[in-house]
């Protein structure tokens, strides 16, 4: 009897999964439906270049169904729970769902007012983020009638998805400047709630000594507790206040609303919990979450759902085999950090590794931890591989889902 995998998103994660699962079980086996509340699929890492003018915003949006393979069903309709005991996804203007299988890829969303003032005066005026469309083009704006002052780059709270995006933002943002030939009119600040540039030491030296290149200031240990736009201050819950004439904040993360209405399906922050090797859920089998949405110890980074696409595939054929699931995952991560200036640097790590020196994906390759032209323009043709390649699902030669030892330099802590 054919088997219901059902999608709960279908943003880079959930398309991916559907695309994967798709190639390997014949329609036959499984009915695969992908929901989610809109058709618009954004590329997210094209948000960064927004502010700058160096993407267009229309050039980022693709229909989420046509990314979809045939033999895919994709359903629009706002969720309102899930109802795990029944195995049924309930809609918000009515209407159900019953799965076999559910897979979890609504990712992260923004909460912006979360923050005490984020949202009250200011906003959209001198406090911005670029985590949203509508947000990054508002910054575009700002940036283009700004003629100098202090502009400070926030990480609210910690997690974020793509935690290296506001980094990135910092080194473009110091580039555009001189461009715009007002550098030295402009006091750039980078606060953190981290005690360093980064979260693992090799990379938050390296990225650390950039900022001080760049003449970046850096404030560290810096939980953003209150927003005053009038005032141009930001607050942290330890009373420090940072002064400002525009802020870039990074808001607080969370998951999907519906997970919140949904009892034992997430953690209190939205997240679904599930095991850091198979990703299925420690208490409700049929479950697994993938991408953003997933409560792992892994960066919420696009390259996460690719590697982990080929262990929710297999695991999926093996719990509907009613075998044992594989324990392959290793929380591979990759990121390119645009660094301003046509030059990029490349981070690779897991679980256990920390991003090191050396080159990727082996011995002979793209450069890591070191600026290069060669990473810029990997940063810039991912783009046409996002589209053509890791979305429909297929394998990047000589990438593969663990992470590569082979390449690195290990280097005292």
């Amino acid at each position: 009897m054919s088997k219901h995998i059902v999608i709960l998103g279908g943003g880079t994660a959930g398309t991916l999964a559907a695309n994967r699962l798709r190639r390997a079980h014949d329609e036959r086996e499984c009915r695969i439906t992908v929901v989610d509340q809109d058709d618009d699929h954004v590329y997210q890492p094209g948000l960064l270049f927004v502010p700058f003018g160096m993407a267009q915003p229309h050039h980022l949006i693709r229909s989420r169904p046509r990314q979809l393979h045939r033999g895919i069903d994709y359903m629009r309709a706002r969720i309102d729970r899930v109802d795990l005991d029944a195995r049924r996804v309930h809609f918000a203007v009515g209407g159900r769902l019953t799965y076999d299988v559910l897979i979890v890829a609504t990712g992260a969303r923004i909460l912006s007012e979360e923050t005490a003032g984020l949202t009250g005066p200011g906003w959209c005026e001198n406090v911005f983020t670029f985590y949203d469309l509508p947000g990054a083009v508002g910054l575009h704006n700002a940036l283009e009638r700004f003629d100098g002052g202090r502009v400070v780059v926030n990480v609210a709270d910690l997690p974020v998805k793509c935690p290296v995006a506001p980094l990135e933002f910092a080194f473009l943002a110091d580039w555009y400047f001189q461009r715009c030939g007002i550098r030295d009119r402009v006091r750039l600040t980078y606060a953190t709630p981290l005690d360093a540039a980064f979260t693992k030491p090799v990379a938050a030296r390296s990225l650390g000594g950039l900022l001080a290149e760049k003449d970046i200031e850096l404030i560290t240990e810096f939980t953003l507790g209150e927003v005053d736009g009038a005032g141009g201050r930001l607050v942290s819950y330890d009373d420090r206040e940072v002064p400002f004439d525009l802020a870039v904040v990074v808001p607080l993360h969370g998951g999907a609303a519906y997970v919140d209405r949904s009892p034992g399906l997430g953690d209190e922050l939205g997240f679904v919990p599930v095991d850091p090797h198979t990703l299925q859920h420690p208490d409700r089998p049929e479950v697994f979450a993938v991408g953003d949405a997933a409560g792992l110890p892994a960066s919420k980074a696009g390259s996460v759902a690719h590697f982990e696409g080929e262990t929710l595939v297999h695991n999926i054929g093996r719990f509907l085999a009613g075998e044992p699931l594989d324990a392959s995952f290793d929380g591979h991560t990759n990121c390119f950090v645009e660094t301003g200036f046509h030059k990029a640097l490349l981070i690779d790590f897991n679980y256990d590794t920390e991003p090191l020196p050396g080159h990727y994906p082996a011995g002979v390759g793209l450069p890591l931890l070191k600026e290069s032209y060669a990473n810029h323009l990997g940063k810039l043709a991912f783009e046409w591989l996002y589209w053509h390649s890791l979305l429909p699902g297929r394998e990047l030669p000589g990438i593969g889902s663990p992470m590569p030892e082979r390449g690195k330099q290990q280097l005292p802590v």
